[in-house]
């Protein structure tokens, strides 16, 4: 086995583990189930994938998270590390392809939605994989008193039983007491064992500004803290005017959001990493996976459905451990707004049935077909057709893939990607007989060469007609006819939202959706605005301990440096002053007395303020000294 120690250091470079990295890694090694609490920024993937490479198979990780699970895989190939994702959209020879490398080649990690676990081809090919690890990444899915239940993480415990000398490792950023009861009960842990490293961040000073007039105390908030900055809004549309309205006034600003194509995303997000941005304005579409330390401030224009979520992007700012600042900007409207947003957040039954009926038609599916089909998906054409508003299909869309009928991406991108079919004594003997192919396999084969064989590997039809010198459109159709041939599967880029009818399509009438649980989740999205509310509300105590009391962590002393903690030593700090102001006039009241004097008799607690009330009183002439530098009151 492979030490640990060398396996960071050679993968990450790193020297040393951060604080509970290490207890984790041990205590997986040591075949025990293990829940990591670790906050936004924390290092929790370094916590399964260096005991996975210490160890002889190969790691399953669970995620929901497209988006996080191609960045996780692509940093673990840049690294070295062979690893592969399999989620809702990817064609099903590619699935075979993946699969069979994860039994017979060298796969280290295989991605997985949640969702893949309950298919028939996973179930019998995953009996044959020599797994070692089983990683449940954002574990507080699989309870209902979470912040985003996924039913689908569910089935998880019925994997576990079909490997059932894997150990599990469960990690998320945030979990309340009851959830993380919930994740070892659902995730069928075989004793309780949790490590949380604590929810507080020294450096991180949080604050709420009531305001009415936002973006005036935005700009003053920027002024007043320089450095990288996230502005966090509520829509797309905010999002632009935010960033126009910063540049007006002299702060260079970009906006980024779901909505916006590939190519535009990674322009945006490049800038900003490297300081050519200063200020990105997004929706929360922006973060996830994004590793940049040196963040000074994170404002919130709008408040978030939960302190789950405001706490994993609050926590963006100081990941290098310097001074931050993460501040929300409200007032009582947006606080009325917040509670109006659960109804249209969790639509009625009948409501939720028109929409997979209306996309059933749409896509003309019939009962029983569809099952993993991939759609692009226009939510303003598909609602303006059948008279639905755009904001009531898409929280339809996002209750319908909680239920695990679809999965609905609407910032998603997969580049083109292809793999050969046949073997080298075939590929030879097909371009003899088509001539006309082989300019195109010849530049495949160049640029790309033998991984074509053995897995799919992502390609740019761009670079390959460059190559071949003709046109992007002519190396489409070429590669499309190869595709039809069986000589390649081609699967062209996707950078359009998507809808994956993960299930096979229903017929309505019998529509699993069970409304008492409905209404159960509904009142858990209440309590949680309602706990934004308080927090957003509250006047007299840490921001922090309010933070760590809702995540069930005891903290007995305030943090210090949130607003609230400010404005208590500024009012502790003006009632000292003025005690020792009276007890001072009190004191030469009754005549002359040198300072040594006055302090024997005042016993100061804070010499510092006792003196600057003194020279502030001498300064505006209450007092004086006289020639034994004794000092009195003016009269």
């Amino acid at each position: 086995m492979r030490k640990i120690n060398d396996i960071l250091k050679d993968h990450w470079g790193y020297d040393s583990f951060r604080p509970l990295q290490e207890d984790i890694i041990h205590s997986v090694l040591d075949h025990q189930d293990v829940l990591a609490l670790m906050p936004t920024g924390g290092g929790k993937s370094i916590c399964f994938q260096v005991p996975a490479l210490a160890m002889e198979g190969i790691c399953l990780v669970i995620t929901p998270l497209i988006a996080l699970m191609k960045d996780q895989v692509e940093q673990l190939r840049q690294r070295g590390i062979k690893a592969e994702a399999i989620f809702s959209g990817i064609r099903q020879k590619e699935i075979d392809v993946i699969l069979d490398n994860c039994i017979y080649g060298n796969v280290k990690f295989l991605y997985i939605s949640p969702e893949r676990l309950e298919t028939e081809l996973f179930r019998e090919r995953v009996v044959k994989m020599n797994v070692c690890l089983l990683a449940v990444d954002e574990a507080h899915c699989i309870s209902q008193w979470g912040y985003d239940f996924r039913p689908a993480y569910l089935n998880i415990a019925s994997i576990r039983q079909v490997l059932t000398d894997v150990s599990v490792i469960a990690l998320t950023a945030s979990a309340t007491p009851d959830v993380v009861v919930d994740i070892q009960e659902k995730l069928l842990f075989k004793q309780e064992n949790t490590y949380q490293k604590s929810f507080a961040r020294a450096n991180l000073s949080y604050a709420v500004r009531q305001v009415e007039a936002k973006e005036k105390k935005l700009l003053e908030v920027l002024r007043s803290v320089p450095g990288t900055s996230i502005v966090y809004v509520g829509t797309r549309k905010a999002t632009k005017e935010i960033a126009r309205f910063l540049l007006n006034n002299g702060i260079s600003a970009d906006f980024y959001h779901g909505g916006l194509v590939h190519d535009e995303r990674s322009v945006k997000q490049e800038a900003w990493l490297k300081g050519k941005v200063r200020v990105i304005v997004s929706t929360n579409a922006f973060g996830m996976g994004i590793d940049k330390p040196d963040v000074r401030l994170v404002v919130h224009m709008d408040l978030t459905q939960d302190l789950e979520s405001y706490y994993q992007e609050a926590g963006r700012a100081g990941r290098d451990e310097k001074k931050a600042y993460a501040v929300i900007l409200c007032n009582e409207s947006d606080m009325e707004a917040l509670k109006a947003q659960v109804s249209l957040r969790h639509p009625p039954i009948d409501t939720l049935k028109k929409v997979y009926q209306a996309m059933a038609n749409y896509y003309k599916l019939a009962i029983g077909s569809g099952q993993g089909q991939s759609f692009d998906f226009d939510i303003r054409e598909f609602s303006e057709h059948y008279g639905f508003g755009h904001l009531e299909v898409f929280h339809a869309l996002k209750k319908l893939e909680d239920e695990g009928l679809i999965t609905f991406n609407e910032s998603y991108y997969h580049p083109s990607h292809l793999h050969m079919l046949m073997d080298n004594t075939d590929l030879y003997k097909f371009q003899v007989a088509n001539a006309h192919f082989d300019p195109a396999i010849k530049a495949m084969l160049r640029l790309y060469g033998g991984e074509m064989f053995n897995h799919f590997i992502n390609i740019s039809e761009r670079q390959l007609a460059k190559f071949m010198e003709t046109t992007e459109k002519e190396t489409v159709t070429t590669l499309t006819k190869l595709d039809q041939l069986k000589v390649i599967v081609y699967d062209k880029r996707k950078d359009k939202p998507q809808v994956i009818f993960t299930l096979p399509r229903q017929d309505v009438t019998y529509l699993s959706l069970n409304k008492a649980i409905l209404e159960s989740r509904k009142k858990v999205a209440e309590q949680k605005v309602a706990s934004v509310i308080n927090y957003a509300k509250h006047q007299n105590r840490c921001r922090t301990r309010l933070l760590l009391d809702y995540f069930g962590e005891i903290q007995a002393e305030a943090c210090g440096v949130c607003d609230i903690c400010i404005a208590q030593k500024k009012q502790h700090a003006t009632k000292k002053t003025e005690d020792y102001h009276h007890q001072i006039e009190h004191l030469l009241g009754e005549g002359p007395l040198l300072v040594e004097e006055l302090m024997e008799k005042i016993n100061p607690t804070d010499r510092d303020a006792f003196f600057d009330v003194i020279r502030s009183m001498v300064d505006r002439n209450e007092l004086c000294y006289d020639d034994a530098w004794k000092l009195s009151r003016t009269q």
